[in-house]
């Protein structure tokens, strides 16, 4: 900024003491001199560019990070308390915009020195021409104010709209499927496009807003251009200055251009860098729905890649877990869990067997014990290395299916192998045309749902944890499927620690444990066919269709589960599936 201000000093001095006196040795010098000045204006303005450029990017990717590193401290949280919108918007929108506004740094403390450099020289040629440039320049910037506010405002409602409808355009894409098979396509479809519409006329306001800003950023510098240049040249006329004084106020005029219409640019970018970083800051202020706060993923690599939960409970790490396998029970709903055996939980609100799980996976505060030690009061790694929590809706990423299923570790052939046939996963193998390389897409979109649930299953299986607790683990696959799954599961699980949700009978009697859940508290525990003996309500929960007289029909095959047919590979209970790739609802 301050290179800007010396080609008019030197251009002066070569006019009023080479070229009106004709000293052409004086000219040449000075002539020389603008060059120099010239090649290093040019290369203070590459260098400049290249650092702006490495300021942008070095705050954009720092941005990035913390919001990264915050996402996964909220962990299972973040669904809860922020929209997949919300958290696109900031990852795209904000963080560029706060990455621009801190590029106003290095340039505002140069206009301002530049600024300074200029009242110095103009002191020299006319006190009268100092005075007007030093107090127009910041009248300009007064005058652009209001603008400002009225901008930070607009912008501040444009991104709020503009995060709903990124929340509602993810919502519709990720249920596509289901609305589509339910009718209701074309009712979010208008709700988006209505939302849309509104979001325009916001950014309309916006534009409007902005224009002015613009506008005036590069029109009132002109004018103000024009008046100096104007009120120079009737002085010169008078004799008061010289023409190369004259040519020097009109470049430092010119060139303090430069740093008013940066001043009221930035300014337009504060505005819009305040609005983006109180958004920033208001979602790095999310705190984890429990107070431990330290974020630490499972040890096991495979846990975090299985979708078990990020984050964790209050715990101030007093005690340590428990040496060997201990039961697991959780005061709230009566249910404990005994080492080596795998127990089912079974309610008609699958949200309460889900709050179980989370308190016994420490995803929620409670006074969940293991052994004799109060969960939350054990090191969170200790509970993430040996308690895994399978999410029937766990992330899956994007890469090979070796990849998915294997986590951060690497699995041999042989465990894979097992863990495939334990979830009966061997047609999506085959079927696929690489196999274990085959790509899989983010979230298995070019998997069916069964399939993309039996993936989780065998992530599940693949970590080993010593506790696994695993939510509705067989809800989106057929009867035949499910039957074997849990076969195969009982036995892949001898001797480990193992908790299911589930309403299936197909799963329920191959549990060495059941507990009937009424209004989240165990109401009665005992096997499956004990439960249909004894318990009404249990009956009509898990039977469907069955017997007054206590005959299981669902263990011959005659009553539904009520999964869907997502994946039908034509499973007897623990025989290998076919090899073919299964029959879909879409296929029908």
């Amino acid at each position: 900024m301050v290179g800007l201000m010396l080609p008019p000093y030197v251009l002066s001095r070569a006019i009023d003491e080479g070229l009106v006196p004709g000293r052409l040795p004086v000219l040449l010098g000075w002539v020389a001199v603008l060059f120099a000045v010239g090649v290093a204006n040019a290369w203070l303005a590459v260098m400049r560019h290249r650092t702006m450029t490495r300021i942008r990017m070095d705050a954009t990717f720092r941005t990035v990070r913390v919001i990264v590193e915050h996402t996964l401290r909220l962990g299972a949280a973040l669904p809860h308390k922020v929209t997949a919108g919300e958290v696109v918007t900031i990852g795209i929108g904000d963080v560029g915009v706060i990455s621009q506004t801190l590029t106003m740094t290095g340039p505002g403390v140069g206009g301002v020195l530049a600024y300074g450099v200029v009242a110095v020289l103009l002191l020299t040629v006319s006190p009268l021409l100092a005075g007007v440039v030093l107090l127009g320049v910041p009248l300009l910037a007064l005058l652009v104010g209001p603008l400002l506010g009225r901008l930070q405002g607009a912008e501040s409602r444009y991104r709020e709209r503009q995060s709903g409808l990124a929340a509602r355009l993810t919502d519709l894409v990720g249920g596509l499927r289901v609305l589509n098979g339910l009718g209701g396509k074309e009712v979010f479809a208008d709700r988006h496009r209505r939302e849309a519409r509104e979001l325009r006329d916001e950014g309309y306001r916006v534009g409007a807003v902005t224009s002015w800003v613009q506008a005036l950023g590069a029109g009132l510098p002109t004018l103000f251009l024009a008046a100096v240049t104007w009120l120079a040249a009737r002085m010169a006329a008078q004799g008061a200055i010289t023409v190369g004084e004259l040519v020097a106020v009109y470049g430092y005029a010119a060139a303090l251009v430069v740093p008013v219409s940066f001043f009221i640019e930035g300014g337009y970018d504060l505005t819009r860098g305040l609005v983006a970083a109180r958004r920033v800051v208001r979602f790095l202020r999310l705190e984890p729905d429990t107070a431990d706060g330290s974020g630490s993923a499972a040890a096991d690599g495979s846990g975090e890649a299985a979708g078990s939960r990020a984050g964790g409970a209050a715990g101030s790490g007093a005690g340590d877990a428990p040496e060997a396998a201990s039961v697991l029970r959780d005061p709230a709903s009566g249910v404990e869990v005994v080492p080596g055996l795998l127990t089912a939980l079974a309610t008609a609100r699958p949200g309460e067997s889900a709050a179980v799980v989370d308190r016994l996976g420490r995803f929620a505060d409670s006074a969940a014990t293991w052994g004799a030690v109060r969960l939350d009061e054990i090191p969170l790694p200790q509970v993430r290395d040996r308690i895994l929590v399978a999410d029937n809706e766990a992330d899956l990423f994007a890469g090979t299916l070796r990849e998915v299923v294997s986590g951060r570790r690497d699995r041999t052939e042989e465990a894979i192998g097992r863990a495939v046939r334990t979830a009966l996963a061997e047609d999506i193998v085959h079927g696929l045309p690489d196999g274990l390389d085959s790509t899989v897409e983010a979230q298995g979109r070019n998997l069916s749902g069964g399939q993309r649930q039996r993936l989780r299953l065998v992530r599940a299986l693949l970590a080993d944890p010593e506790v696994l607790l695993a939510v509705e683990p067989t809800s989106a696959v057929d009867a035949h499927t499910e039957a074997g799954v849990a076969a195969r599961l009982h036995h892949a699980r001898a001797g480990r620690t193992t908790v299911v949700t589930s309403t299936s009978p197909l799963l329920l009697d191959r549990a060495d444990r059941v507990y009937f859940l009424v209004d989240g508290r165990a109401a009665a525990v005992g096997s499956h066919r004990q439960l249909l003996a004894e318990q009404p309500g249990y009956r009509r929960l898990v039977a469907r269709g069955e017997d007054e007289d206590g005959t299981d029909e669902s263990a011959t095959g005659a009553s539904s589960t009520g999964a869907s047919s997502e994946d039908v590979t034509h499973t007897t209970d623990g025989a290998d599936p076919r090899p073919e790739a299964p029959v879909t609802k879409e296929d029908a």
